[in-house]
């Protein structure tokens, strides 16, 4: 496979140039057995090049056409071909391989000659399933065992994809990978929550029943505001409670106009009100639930019914700087109480950032956003407080609504929020759903 793009260009191309060929000098001739008769080649220089050469040309531009219209009907397959080139030829230029040398007398003399010949290449297996690229490396216990399992970060720039899973199985390692992921972003419209889960993207949705609380970092013009917007739309059509803090009273506080009445803060004294009723109903909630029917231990709030409630908590960081210590010790007290105890009470933090400081996220805190998105341009630095220590290398790209998630599985993926149409009207779609 280290030329397979060429060798199956080539051998759709020959058999067609070759095809046309004969078709196009069949027709200049009027008697085809006089193509056989010897005597046609005693003077070449009585040939007509130029009826020639017309038909090289007509049969070459045939052939090529022929190759283009293959590569865009059967892209897919066209695709599959060259990702299996490129890996075999990130395993030969790796070392991958192992050569033996031999001695052989030449075939045109009586000279010895050495030879070389591959003594080991690794069992490897490219397969598409269900829109994913899985790869699979044998793991043989060869000297590059260990080098098979860090190709993450070649085979996600390599074969331009987005790492979804890394498994170890038995005898392999297999490489879960998504081709081109901007094709699985969706429409604002396409969000849905059900069970406990939001629909994010194509292949990426939120499950904060398993994995509660959700991270956002991203500065301005990264699409931060949209996604939760977004999320909030989503939340209101499936019946979810929402509270909102806004501590810059920016566009999360316009909501104040459409929602109802309690749900929408943006002073410090709503907001710190705010988390403190929250931890309170959150306890009321957790003793009730064990009242109700239905309730079984280890059970939750979908059990018996109730629906989710959802702190949507913007600029948090910004927030924290405005406190003195004593009030910063009991706002981080309240948050630690509804991120550790929250999830079967159904109580949920959605908590957004221009950059996660690490000192108002302490004593685990951080460690309990199970999803996490950057968004936009971001500093490694920043990159590093979002998903931790990490050997991803993120690329910054002017798109904006994209960025990196971590899902909940520890590995960083690309990732671009629900598309909104520039006539979509917030305030309006949220005032429906109140």
């Amino acid at each position: 496979m280290e030329h397979g793009v060429l060798r199956t260009g080539m051998g759709i191309f020959i058999p067609v140039f070759l095809l046309s060929l004969f078709f196009c000098y069949k027709t200049g001739i009027s008697n085809i057995s006089e193509w056989f008769q010897w005597d046609y080649l005693k003077d070449i220089l009585g040939w007509n090049w130029f009826y020639i050469g017309k038909g090289i040309v007509i049969s070459f531009v045939i052939g090529a056409l022929i190759v283009g219209l293959m590569y865009i009907v059967f892209f897919e397959q066209y695709m599959r071909i060259y990702h299996r080139q490129k890996i075999a030829r990130m395993f030969i230029s790796n070392r991958f391989i192992e050569m033996q040398t031999y001695s052989t007398e030449s075939q045109w003399s009586e000279k010895t000659v050495t030879k070389s010949k591959i003594s080991y290449f690794p069992k490897a297996y490219y397969k598409i399933r269900k829109g994913y690229i899985e790869f699979r490396i044998n793991l043989d216990m060869s000297r590059f065992q260990d080098r098979f399992k860090q190709l993450d970060e070649q085979l996600e720039d390599g074969l331009f994809c987005a790492l979804m899973e890394k498994e170890i199985e038995e005898n392999y390692i297999c490489y879960k990978l998504l081709y081109d992921v901007k094709r699985k972003r969706i429409s604002i419209n396409d969000v849905e929550v059900n069970n406990g889960s939001m629909k994010l993207m194509d292949h990426i949705s939120w499950n904060f029943d398993s994995l509660p609380h959700m991270l956002i970092a991203g500065g301005t013009g990264g699409g931060k505001t949209y996604f939760i917007l977004t999320m909030i739309d989503a939340l209101l059509k499936s019946g979810a409670n929402l509270k909102i803090l806004d501590p810059k009273n920016a566009d999360l506080a316009d909501l104040e106009h459409v929602m109802p009445e309690g749900t929408v803060f943006s002073k410090k004294s709503g907001i710190e009100m705010t988390l403190r009723k929250s931890v309170e109903e959150m306890h009321k909630r957790s003793e009730e639930m064990k009242e109700m029917p239905g309730y079984k231990t280890g059970g939750n709030y979908r059990d018996v019914g109730l629906p989710p409630v959802f702190v949507v908590f913007d600029e948090y960081v910004a927030f924290m700087e405005m406190l003195n210590m004593s009030e910063k010790q009991s706002v981080l007290e309240n948050m630690k109480q509804l991120i550790m105890m929250g999830r079967q009470a159904g109580y949920f933090i959605i908590l957004a950032n221009q950059r996660p400081d690490a000192k108002y996220l302490a004593d685990g805190i951080r460690d309990q956003f199970n999803f996490r998105v950057a968004l936009g341009k971001n500093s490694d630095v920043g990159y590093g407080m979002m998903f931790g220590d990490v050997d991803n290398k993120f690329i910054n790209k002017s798109i904006k609504g994209r960025g990196y998630a971590d899902t909940g599985s520890s590995i960083i993926t690309e990732f671009f929020t629900p598309l909104v149409p520039k006539d979509y009207d917030f305030l309006q779609q949220i005032s429906n759903h109140s």
